[in-house]
């Protein structure tokens, strides 16, 4: 069940001592850094003051624009020389975010990695198919080499080309995937349409979720459609990548490893702390890495932590699944509105296939909202009453989610169009 028992259900108590020497440590190794060092010297901080988790709040904030503007060297800590490996945002325009990673940095990361794959069930004797990108991409190595500690056989196929997934799920019987929800739901309907089942013809058990928000909603039909328990997952690239935080077999949320970061929630509007169970941004601070510490970065990610212990037994405390972005979020006639909260909707509904977008246009002066969504075949391609029914009945219930009427659009299965990547959901085209 556990990993490393002693550190995954160290005591309270005990947990807070080591993040407070791991943070004394990281202090001073940031002191190091061209970026930090300026930043005490501006702010007048003494670094030996910075003593426990809650000292941070004495420290500013560190931005992904505050990445950019260090490249390449600004937030390096340690000897070029000692650095064997290096990531990057997967950003296609501007100075790109580059995270160094010395040999120790990756073995913890790959044992970070480890725990979390172990907490779920992935165990020496399955085969764990990869379908996440390599390369500069954190998703693809950093899974890998954490199956490869546990010893499952890895398959490191990469992301894309769909119908090499299909044949090497069948012929080597592959246990555990990797792989973006929106690509999962994709896949099924490329494997439904190779005469496959999902469920009967697979021997999948466990679905690793990662690199995409999504909703409750999705990781159900997912569930469903492979029949195998689909866990949530979250990660980014300047905090190492896959493994921060992980759901254990009670998918109650995801347990956030404490012995390597220090987690605040805080409003993104006033950055004061949020209470637990609150959703608020997350910032997150590296205290197990030597090449790239990073304090209090802003992730722009939106959660809420909770405080109440989890039946597992791991004393880490967990934070609720992303719900969205700050910098995903669109103002429509005032409403401020998630994605999620749109895909909340139409992934409960039976009827809506694994396809949708949400287009944002300016006609006349007034923004419009038009909701497209992929409807199964039984449905489509029936009576057009009980069509037009369906569609009334998404939009009263987007309008009770998001508060506004969107114009919905139900079109046929197959007919919008799909990437082997993460998907993009929103078109917005006001400002063009």
């Amino acid at each position: 069940m556990y990993w490393e028992k002693d550190l995954e259900t160290l005591p309270r108590e005990e947990l807070y001592e080591l993040q407070k020497q791991r943070l004394q440590k990281t202090i001073q190794n940031a002191m190091r850094t061209p970026f930090y060092r300026r930043l005490f010297t501006r702010e007048g901080i003494n670094p030996e003051k910075i003593k426990t988790p809650e000292d941070l709040r004495y420290i500013p904030f560190t931005t992904k624009e505050d990445l950019r503007q260090g490249f390449p060297f600004d937030f390096l800590a340690v000897p070029l020389e000692e650095i064997v490996r290096l990531h990057s945002s997967s950003g296609t325009t501007g100075t790109p975010t580059v995270i160094y990673h010395t040999k120790d940095d990756l073995d913890r990361w790959t044992n970070q990695v480890a725990r979390c794959l172990y907490m779920v069930g992935v165990r020496k004797n399955d085969i764990f198919q990869n379908m996440m990108s390599y390369g500069l991409f954190t998703g693809g190595l950093g899974m890998h080499y954490g199956a490869e500690r546990i010893g499952a056989l890895t398959i490191p196929i990469g992301a894309g080309n769909s119908k090499r997934q299909i044949w090497f799920l069948k012929h080597f019987k592959s246990t555990v995937i990797h792989i973006i929800p929106s690509y999962a739901l994709l896949l099924s309907t490329i494997i439904r349409g190779e005469g496959l089942d999902p469920r009967r013809d697979f021997n999948l058990r466990i679905i690793l979720l990662g690199a995409e928000p999504h909703s409750e909603e999705t990781r159900r039909r997912i569930e469903d459609i492979y029949g195998a328990k689909a866990y949530n997952s979250y990660g980014l690239s300047e905090m190492n990548g896959p493994g921060g935080a992980f759901e254990c077999l009670y998918q109650n949320g995801m347990h956030i490893w404490e012995d390597y970061y220090i987690v605040e929630i805080v409003n993104p509007d006033t950055l004061e702390p949020c209470p637990p169970g609150e959703p608020g941004e997350i910032v997150l601070t590296t205290i197990f890495r030597d090449a790239t510490p990073i304090l209090r970065y802003r992730t722009r990610d939106v959660a809420a932590l909770i405080d109440e212990p989890c039946p597992c037994g791991r004393t880490h405390r967990r934070i609720t699944r992303i719900q969205g972005r700050t910098d995903d979020m669109f103002i429509f006639r005032g409403v401020n509105i998630f994605p999620m909260q749109v895909e909340k909707v139409l992934m409960n509904i039976p009827e809506v296939g694994t396809n949708y977008r949400i287009v944002l246009e300016r006609k006349e002066y007034e923004d419009t909202m038009r909701v497209e969504v992929e409807i199964k075949p039984e449905f489509f391609f029936g009576d057009l009453q009980k069509l037009e029914r369906l569609r009334e009945r998404i939009a009263d219930e987007l309008r009770a989610e998001i508060l506004v009427t969107p114009e919905v659009v139900l079109v046929e299965p197959g007919s919008l169009p799909t990437q082997e990547g993460k998907a993009q959901r929103v078109f917005d085209f006001r400002r063009l």
